[in-house]
């Protein structure tokens, strides 16, 4: 059997990692490379929507005891992934020939992997809440 490392930091979270990694490459390897006229607008909704993810989730781990609170935040990552996909795929075709497409299509991959990853950690929590809260009312009776 394998065994898994412990969690001691929202920086142990495979999602929160991938995440950052992803946030570093699009803001040095994407966001440069757009024209000035995407400035204040794609460029900088994508700039806002790259770093919300792994905030998020660094801030959703902080409020892991609440029944609510952590959930809340890895749905609200999602969407900020989500929307970081979509960014990246008008950048990709509306503006490819500024940039490195193979860069920009391995980008709308990996954020596609942290949304699928954002889910199921969610999934997980939710399976490890109930049984935590299940175990402390049989605990009770």
């Amino acid at each position: 059997m394998i065994e898994k490392a412990r969690i001691r930091s929202f920086k142990d979270l495979d999602v929160y990692m991938n995440a950052h990694a992803a946030a570093i490459l699009v803001l040095k390897e994407i966001l440069p490379k757009l024209p000035k006229e995407e400035k204040d607008d794609l460029c900088d909704q994508l700039r806002r929507s790259v770093k919300a993810v792994p905030r998020l989730i660094a801030e959703g781990y902080a409020k892991r005891h609440q029944a609510k609170g952590f959930q809340k935040y890895l749905d609200d990552a999602q969407g900020e992934s989500n929307e970081t996909q979509a960014g990246l795929e008008q950048c990709r075709d509306a503006y490819g020939k500024y940039m490195d497409l193979s860069v920009c299509e391995k980008l709308i991959d990996t954020y596609d992997k942290i949304s699928r990853q954002l889910y199921n950690l969610s999934l997980a929590w939710n399976k490890f809440y109930e049984k935590r809260s299940y175990a402390s009312e049989v605990r009770i009776t």
